[in-house]
């Protein structure tokens, strides 16, 4: 399926959720999306846009663009938007047209104080559709993009799921090199500068900044983190764990993978690290067997937060996943503990189609981290594992 046909699908889609919620009118505003975009553009076209423009989408299933003059032809190229409308002086008089011809009684506009995937509008873009709703009723009808923009994010279809596990694939290969080339004494930069050759050569992206995908951590040293690779090198008796992610097809993957240094006359993984990675993998499988339509976020990770806690490990201070899409992190329904830096995100309900991280880790004193994380999909009963799951923890 091409870009614009998945638009176009997305688009369809987005009618019906609009339906669902009993809103009349989606409506994103940009500008200048060089420099500021918003997270929704890409599931209307993923344009470039050098002037202020609106797109509309009804529940009805009416599209329409108002873009700048020199964008249409770029818009037109989707076949997606049943009217692209150019202007040269203002937007205003086009938008509000538009508007009053759709005559909406609920307009849902880009903005969440849970989720950055819904909130791409800016405080100068609002004060400009203000401006240009002056008067008429439709100020009054303003409300969050939220519930739509998480279902359509959310709700991946058979294209999406395919690319998501393609990338996947492309990740779980990158990660055999990896493997190929290990041995005690790599620094984190080297094996880090082995994946750039690979994703390069596999024409590939980055699913995440290039300076931390992948994260690499070797050793009992380094805090894990967003860090980028350093200078610390693998050694026998110590973990290394890698982090890392790939955009294929403009949609991504997210997988963690570790590895144990075996010491001298070991011929397998000491105690104090099976254990961990026992603890670990009991944890996320907890989690897995939570994850089904209907249940909330924060009751998936509570499933495997106790199970780990129960083992003896620390609490994790972050969530068990978080969705994966066109973004490593895609928004939507976190799994995750109700904290306030989550707001209302461990609350949304998870849903078939959803795409999720799966991701642990703990410490070993004195070895390194053991950090697992899979991609799953939600299905009517139950989880499908998107990625290989890594059972059994590599050995060099």
């Amino acid at each position: 399926m091409s870009g614009g046909s998945l638009v176009q699908e997305k688009l369809d889609q987005a009618a019906g959720i609009l339906r669902e919620h009993d809103v009349d009118l989606w409506l994103t505003l940009v500008r200048e999306t060089m420099l500021t975009s918003d997270p929704c553009l890409d599931l209307l076209g993923g344009m470039y846009c050098a002037w202020t423009s609106a797109f509309l989408v009804s529940a009805t299933g009416e599209r329409i663009a108002i873009v700048g003059r020199f964008d249409t032809s770029g818009v037109e190229r989707l076949d997606a938007y049943d009217e692209v409308i150019g202007y040269d002086e203002s937007i205003r008089p086009a938008l509000r047209n538009a508007i009053d011809r759709l005559d909406p009684a609920s307009i849902a506009l880009n903005y969440s104080e849970s989720d950055s995937a819904a909130d791409g509008l800016t405080h100068g873009l609002w004060l400009v559709l203000r401006d240009a709703l002056a008067g008429t009723p439709y100020a009054e009808r303003l409300s969050s993009s939220e519930q739509v923009v998480n279902a359509l994010r959310g709700r991946k279809s058979a294209e999406e799921i395919a690319r998501v596990r393609a990338a996947a694939v492309e990740t779980e290969a990158i990660f055999g090199v990896v493997t190929s080339a290990l041995r005690p004494g790599m620094a984190e930069i080297e094996i880090a500068a082995l994946v750039h050759e690979e994703i390069a050569h596999r024409g590939l992206g980055y699913a995440w900044d290039r300076s931390h995908c992948p994260a690499v951590n070797a050793g009992p040293e380094k805090e894990v983190g967003h860090s980028a690779p350093g200078a610390l090198r693998t050694r026998r008796g110590e973990l290394l764990h890698v982090d890392l992610g790939v955009r294929k097809d403009d949609y991504c993957s997210d997988l963690q993978r570790v590895w144990y240094f075996l010491d001298e006359g070991e011929s397998e993984a000491p105690e104090d690290v099976v254990r961990a990675w026992t603890a670990l993998w009991a944890s996320v499988d907890a989690g897995a067997a939570a994850l089904e339509p209907g249940a909330a976020g924060w009751e998936v990770d509570a499933a495997a937060r106790e199970t780990l806690v129960a083992a003896g490990y620390p609490e994790p201070m972050y969530s068990l996943g978080h969705q994966l899409g066109r973004s490593t992190h895609d928004g939507g329904t976190t799994l995750g503990p109700r904290w306030d830096r989550y707001g209302n995100s461990p609350y949304g309900v998870v849903e078939e189609g959803n795409v999720f991280t799966l991701e642990y880790g703990a410490p070993v004193p004195g070895r390194g981290y053991v950090g697992l994380e899979e991609d799953v999909l939600v299905t009517a009963d139950g989880v499908e594992w998107l990625s290989t799951p890594q059972r059994e923890l590599w050995l060099v």
